[in-house]
């Protein structure tokens, strides 16, 4: 009988110890590591593949757990998060039950119990999931062969990590240039960029300064301090540029569409679901000046926010489903380039 490999989470260590001696005691568990915070979680989950980790309730309402949850779903790694039952008598219904790939117990639970539902969440779980995308065959979209020479802008917050592998993984391996901000926490931009590099057929990568984007390159800004932004050329050029928060953020999506628009023309942009309103301004801007601009609809958005506020100020030509927006984009970038692109800046 195989073992459930696991990983225990928890910033207070006497119940992280207690925790992992309960459960290693067993002999149908295998305690691969103990953590005490995200990013300590996020390595080791990285490194170790677990089948499944016990993860704090504290840790897990963090806003940066979004991008552990993406991992954990890409690695098809079970979670079961310790919640606080003086908590749950008061009357509030734990958010866990309420997702289907989250699930919760409570902390004084007995260990048997605990192992017991590991075992139930861990028992169809796929192993030996694919590292990477399977290569798409070639696609004339970014040959740049058929003159349109356009290039993919996205945007995108909470709820973005898992809506960007699902548009990510309907680009061919030759997609266009690609450019994509993504709002997470200091630290996480690496990981994040690791993990949609092995959901996407083509090769995704950290934005750095003064580096050229071409065909079957995706470069992503999360948890930077510099926006990113494109300063032309062809191939695309892109620089990292430090300052202040553009409406309210660090990299901000405002600050790479805006820096888009003296070629609108050529661009195809997506906003996509999150809190707030970065990336509004800019995708009406690009709308204004020759791009084709979607937005992600409310129903398939973790937060409508973002997307909401394009639609307000009528910057998408189209409000899309999720579903529909990467094929959508690849589309677009298909055909000529508007006529209304700037002769400045980005051409």
């Amino acid at each position: 009988m195989q073992k459930i490999t696991l990983i225990v989470a928890h910033s207070d260590s006497l119940m992280r110890r207690r925790l992992a001696s309960s459960l290693s005691a067993r002999s149908e568990i295998e305690l691969l590591a103990q953590t005490r915070d995200l990013m300590e979680t996020y390595s080791e989950v990285e490194d170790l593949e677990p089948m499944a980790v016990l993860i704090e309730e504290k840790l897990a309402q963090k806003a940066e757990f979004e991008v552990m949850r993406a991992l954990f779903s890409a690695l098809d790694v079970r979670w079961l998060v310790v919640t606080d039952r003086a908590r749950m008598t008061q009357g509030n219904t734990s958010p866990w039950d309420q997702k289907s790939d989250l699930f919760s117990m409570e902390s004084d639970s007995p260990p048997d119990v605990i192992a017991e539902a590991l075992g139930s969440l861990t028992r169809t779980a796929r192993r030996n999931v694919p590292t990477r995308a399977p290569a798409a065959p070639p696609s004339p979209v970014a040959t740049g062969s058929n003159g349109t020479e356009r290039f993919i802008l996205i945007g995108a917050s909470t709820g973005g990590v898992d809506a960007l592998i699902t548009v990510l993984s309907s680009f061919p391996a030759n997609c266009p240039p690609t450019f994509i901000v993504q709002h997470t926490g200091g630290g996480f931009g690496e990981s994040l960029t690791r993990l949609l590099d092995r959901q996407c057929a083509a090769t995704v990568r950290p934005a750095r300064d003064g580096d050229t984007v071409g065909p079957g390159e995706v470069v992503v800004a999360a948890g930077s301090r510099a926006h990113l932004v494109l300063t032309g050329g062809k191939p695309m050029r892109t620089a990292l540029r430090p300052g202040a928060p553009v409406t309210g953020h660090m990299p901000s999506v405002d600050a790479m569409f805006q820096s888009a628009v003296p070629g609108a023309g050529r661009a195809v942009a997506a906003l996509l679901t999150g809190m707030g309103r970065d990336g509004a301004e800019g995708l009406k801007a690009l709308r204004d000046n020759g791009a084709v601009t979607f937005a992600q609809d409310e129903a398939s958005c973790v937060v409508y926010g973002m997307p909401r506020a394009a639609a307000l100020l009528d910057a998408a030509d189209s409000v899309l489903p999720l579903n529909r927006i990467g094929p959508a984009l690849l589309r677009a970038s298909t055909k000529p380039a508007s006529r209304t692109t700037r002769r400045a800046g980005v051409q």
